[in-house]
């Protein structure tokens, strides 16, 4: 009797072992509001969920720190691996890495230089970025119009890191707005990167404000660089009623100033959606189930006139 219920015991630990799912994750750096919001979308939806560990690592904003930390997932044996990369440019490698190891690897938010090529085992799961910045320099442009700017309107362009993906779309997007003929009246006076940091923002801002040129608009690739920019505005005694300011992630800081009369636009990507999808991605892929290569949360527009829609999202 004893001997049968030993064994019903091990069989019942080892198929509740069995089941047990485990998966690294890979983040660029955690000191960043917009990541910190996905990654605990990722880690509410994996304790939503019985029998899914995820081990989530912070790369800290180093190309070889992360290629290690894939390969570490890898040589331990977890299930599938999620990256959020440093260097959209340096992914053929951690592709390689998963893929010699045969585990599945699910990208997010960033997009790798290689992902119209990656094998089937897998996936990218963001936001399109065509949408992004469109959403926010077309709105721009409308408020520029509604400012009486028609007949000509300066812009100054702030920059996300530029070995980002996210970054160099986001600055097409504006350039392609503008090229529109209804926003043609738009000229862009500079632009430069600002790392997607609130502080060099605001130091890059100083330094434009101190050239003494005129202008109406600041595009910024990010609310963290929007923020930034207008703390530098407001030091410098520019009236928000003067300046159109627009950002990109609908963060609760960037809604915070939006509420405060600071901030005229901003665009909401799903953060939260995007980390439980790509662990919902991912552990379809460890499962050997279909997973579409590139999957995609819409952006939203937001404004002050639906700014309350958006208060608790990110």
């Amino acid at each position: 009797m004893k001997k049968t219920l030993i064994a019903a015991s091990l069989v019942s630990l080892m198929s509740t072992t069995a089941m047990a799912e485990t998966i690294g994750v890979s983040m660029a750096l955690f000191d960043d509001n917009f990541l910190t919001v996905l990654r605990n979308g990722m880690q509410d939806y994996a304790d939503s969920l019985e029998g899914i560990d995820i081990q989530i690592e912070d790369a800290q904003n180093d190309v070889a720190k992360q290629l290690d930390q894939i390969n570490n997932f890898a040589a331990s044996g977890v299930d599938a691996i999620i990256v959020n990369p440093v260097d959209t440019s340096a992914t053929e490698a951690m592709t390689q890495a998963a893929a010699a190891a045969g585990i599945p690897l699910v990208y997010v938010n960033r997009q790798p230089v290689n992902v119209d090529n990656l094998p089937d085992n897998q996936a990218f799961v963001a936001s399109n970025e065509i949408e992004s910045g469109t959403l926010a320099a077309f709105e721009g442009c409308q408020m520029l119009r509604a400012a009486g700017h028609s007949a000509g309107a300066d812009i100054y362009i702030m920059m996300g890191e530029l070995s980002n993906q996210a970054a160099v779309q986001r600055t097409k997007d504006f350039h392609d707005v503008i090229g529109m003929d209804m926003c043609s009246f738009i000229n862009v006076i500079d632009e430069q990167t600002a790392n997607w940091s609130r502080d060099e923002a605001q130091d890059l801002m100083t330094n434009w404000l101190s050239s003494g040129a005129s202008f109406q608009a600041v595009f910024a690739n990010n609310d963290e660089m929007a923020i930034g920019a207008l703390q530098a505005l407001k030091a410098a005694g520019v009236s928000m009623d003067d300046v159109v300011v627009t950002g990109v992630d609908a963060t609760q800081d960037a809604l915070a100033s939006m509420q405060a009369g600071d901030l005229d636009v901003t665009v909401f990507q799903n953060a939260a959606g995007q980390g439980a999808g790509a662990l919902d991605a991912a552990l379809k892929l460890a499962r050997g189930e279909d997973v579409p290569q590139k999957v995609y949360i819409p952006f939203e527009l937001v404004t002050p006139a639906n700014l309350a829609d958006y208060t608790s999202k990110n």
